[in-house]
Order: C-alpha cells, then structure tokens, then sequence
C-alpha cells in the first residue's frame, strides 16, 4: 500500500508540475518525488486523446480548416500550460546570443522575452500550423502518439544526461528519482506508443520517430556544447522542438506514398 500511495502521490504532482489538469495536493517529499518522471509522459495521453477527440469533432461538425488547425495547436500548449514553450523561448534567446556559456546560463533564467524568443516563437506556431494542416486520417492517430514519446524522452534526458547546475527542477528531480525505474519506464512508454504508430501505418510511424531520434540528439548535442549540461529550458526546448519535428517528418513521408 505504502508503493501504491507513493506513485499516487508522484502522479499528481506530475500532473501538477507539467500540466493544468486539476491534481490532488500532496507534499513535494523526497519520497513522492521518485517516481514523477514515470507519470510525466501520462500527460501526453491526455494531450493525445484530446488531440483525437478534436479532430473527431472537427470533422463530425464539418468545421473550416482554420478552426481545426488552430485548435489542434492549441491543445498542447493549454493542456500543459506552456511550460515546455517557455523553456523553448529562453533557450532560443540564449542560443542566440552567441554569448559564452556562463552568460548563456544567465539568459535562461531571466524572465523577459528578448526579441530571438518571440521570433522562433513566431516561426515555430508558424511551421506547426502549417503541419497539422497536412494531418488527415491515420496521421492524426500516428500523430497523438508522438505527445507521450516526446515526454518519455524528456524523462530519460532529465534522469540520464549531465546536469547544466546543480540546482533548479530538473537537478532537484533527477537527485530525488528512482534513476533505473525511470529509465526503464520511458523505453517502455516509448515501445509501447511506438508499437501503436507501426500498427496504424508503418512509415508514418518509422518518419515520426526518426524525427524523435534526430531531434533527441540535437538536444543532447546543443546542451552539451553550448551549455554544459540540461536543465528544466533545455528540457522544455527538447520537447517543443521534437514535436514539430515528428509529424513535419510523418507529413513528408506521406507526400511520397
């Protein structure tokens, strides 16, 4: 009972940390930090299944192309509250500048958006947009899948790769988890969500994660080069990046078939 209440209590507080999903309270202790990253990628079930939900609807209502578009783009952004997002923003202003690392490091804790931060913003809604306007059919079903790979890379990163400081979320929860179940847990999400994506439609799915792969080391490369490490905006960049990347791949490969 005692493992039972443990993960209940790590579920809401991922639910509460990386989503606006009403969650119960319960105290942030060392004991119900283990296992949050192993409920992190739940969160992209969710996203998924409104993201199927929708398009259902869309469809069933007959709505315009813009409406539909607009929506499907704005429920990962709702559902998590833009947590992620906000992470992609410093970490595009802080690439930007060209600055060295430590001063790098600085421009991902200050609160303002500077003006490379609102300009990929601009262009990423922009590209997104455009890409979920090729999202018809098995695509859509191939596409929910890939909120809970993104999520369940993003837990493997915060459990397994270097830390940029000691200090900040990412730190705190790496320090505090259950490293081995993390890991474990995320490969499983992933082959889980990937067997899912290959029974829908097989190169939709193999284009999809191969956006996944690529945009996985991008990550770990950028980090560790320009900034010695994640943290919680690397992160946040990670997740936002690879979910543009997976369905603008899935979407190319359905122009070739």
């Amino acid at each position: 009972m005692r493992i039972l209440k443990r993960c209940w209590n790590s579920l809401n507080i991922a639910f509460s940390m990386y989503s606006k999903i009403p969650a119960a309270q319960c105290g942030w202790s060392e004991e119900n930090m283990k296992y949050v990253m192993c409920f992190f990628p739940w969160v992209g079930a969710v996203i998924g299944l409104l993201i199927c939900g929708w398009d259902a609807l869309a469809d069933y209502l007959n709505l315009r192309d813009a409406l539909r578009n607009a929506v499907l783009l704005a429920i990962p952004v709702a559902v998590s509250g833009g947590i992620h997002l906000d992470g992609f923003l410093d970490t595009s202003d802080a690439m930007s500048s060209w600055r060295p690392m430590e001063k790098r490091l600085e421009i991902l804790k200050d609160s303002h958006a500077g003006a490379f931060a609102i300009l990929c913003g601009s262009i990423y809604f922009i590209l997104l947009y455009g890409v979920l306007d090729s999202v018809r059919g098995d695509l859509v079903s191939v596409y929910a899948c890939c909120f809970v790979i993104s999520r369940s890379l993003s837990a493997f990163s915060v459990v397994t790769f270097p830390k940029a400081s000691a200090k900040g979320t990412v730190a705190g929860f790496s320090k505090n988890a259950q490293t081995r179940v993390i890991q474990t847990t995320s490969i499983c999400y992933i082959l889980a969500a990937a067997a899912i994506m290959f029974y829908i439609q097989p190169v939709y799915a193999g284009a999809s994660l191969a956006g996944a792969a690529l945009s996985f080391l991008w990550y770990y490369h950028r980090a560790m080069k320009y900034f010695g490490g994640i943290n919680g905006d690397l992160a946040g960049y990670f997740l936002t990046v690879c979910e543009l990347a997976m369905p603008a791949l899935m979407v190319a490969a359905s122009c070739v078939l």
